[in-house]
């Protein structure tokens, strides 16, 4: 055996817990399609409100632009977080120092309420 096949069969941290990390990737990916979805949200409400010129109000037109741009920051941010969320756990996982997310799961559930609030406004509005 020569010193490339040694190296080839030496196992690393990361494959010490490969289920770990390809479940690590799928969240990621996961969090990435979500990210894409909340933009498409945002465009979708925004491209109707203002393809519906006859029911035009200011509030309506204030609010739609509102719910596109929030909706392309936070699918941006998402992507951001997540990113930043995958690297962490990366590390988390091969140092055997994972905690769950409870902070993050509370502040995306109240995030989730505002948003659908101000959903219902924009169409209670309308």
């Amino acid at each position: 055996m020569n010193n490339q096949d040694i190296k080839a069969k030496e196992t690393t941290k990361d494959s010490k817990y490969i289920q770990q990390h390809l479940a690590n990737e799928r969240t990621f990916l996961a969090w990435i399609r979500t990210a894409i979805s909340i933009i498409g949200v945002g465009f979708l409400v925004t491209n109707l409100h203002f393809t519906m010129r006859s029911t035009l109000s200011p509030l309506g037109n204030q609010l739609a632009t509102l719910i596109g741009l929030v909706s392309v920051a936070v699918g941006i941010v998402t992507i951001i977080l997540s990113a930043a969320v995958y690297v962490k756990k990366i590390k988390d996982i091969n140092n055997q120092t994972f905690r769950p997310p409870v902070i993050s799961m509370i502040f995306l559930g109240v995030f989730i309420i505002i948003i659908s609030l101000i959903f219902g406004a924009y169409f209670f509005i309308i």
